[in-house]
């Protein structure tokens, strides 16, 4: 009997980008995640449409509210999750920005489970779990987040990561391009220095998603506290 072979089929990734949040008011929300130190992508606006998108330091997904957006009622999303390392520490640097966070706490009956009475426990999972430990707090409409504290993740839970493509030559050249120049305007103004040491953490901003000016900034940042190149003094009349 001839056994008739079926190829498995290839998985199409698809990645979480972006979660719509439905807010009353576009600059005072923007202002409330700027705050909290998120990067700002995007914010157009035309007419009666204002969009804004932001993401969180470090996350693959981004948030998007705005105007004419196709959405609920403000403050309607409840629960979207931030994985943290040290749900306590995630905690104190929001309460330092102004935000009014929940005490840390672990469900009764497990991660999420609303569904028994009391289910929010005051304090850290008892047994230190992975997963297990939270804290949340709420943006200017309600919109509820989840602090939640994942040290090591479930076995298979992490895709298999390819290879990253090489950046072609052209694209290369045009980011080194915009390094130097960038480079130019800071070299005018500070000491004696390496340009390798202020290219490496621009360049390292750029490719890791910053705008220039953000890179430019990361950039300075690296010169000032790591390496101490202070600005020139002004040359005297």
């Amino acid at each position: 009997m001839e056994t008739t072979k079926i190829a498995k089929a290839e998985s199409v990734e698809m990645k979480l980008e972006v979660g719509i949040l439905c807010v009353s008011d576009v600059a005072r929300t923007r202002a409330f995640y700027e705050n909290l130190g998120w990067r700002l992508d995007a914010d157009f606006a035309s007419g009666d449409f204002h969009v804004v998108q932001m993401t969180p330091y470090n996350s693959g997904a981004s948030i998007i509210f705005g105007k004419g957006l196709r959405s609920n009622k403000p403050g309607s999303l409840d629960s979207l999750v931030l994985a943290v390392d040290d749900v306590d520490a995630a905690r104190d640097e929001l309460i330092t920005r102004g935000v009014n966070m929940s005490e840390v706490f672990h469900y009764s009956g497990g991660p999420f489970n609303s569904s028994v009475g009391n289910p929010r426990v005051v304090g850290r999972d008892p047994e230190d779990r992975s997963y297990y430990s939270f804290a949340s707090f709420e943006d200017p409409d309600g919109n509820c987040w989840l602090l939640q504290e994942i040290t090591t993740r479930i076995s298979g839970r992490i895709w298999d990561q390819p290879q990253a493509a090489d950046m072609d030559v052209a694209t290369l050249a045009e980011l080194l391009h915009e390094t130097e120049q960038h480079h130019g305007n800071y070299e005018q103004t500070h000491g004696e220095h390496h340009w390798w040491d202020w290219y490496a953490p621009y360049l390292s901003a750029r490719q890791n998603g910053s705008l220039p000016t953000d890179a430019v900034a990361a950039a300075d940042r690296f010169m000032d506290e790591v390496l101490h190149v202070l600005p020139q003094s002004a040359p005297k009349n």
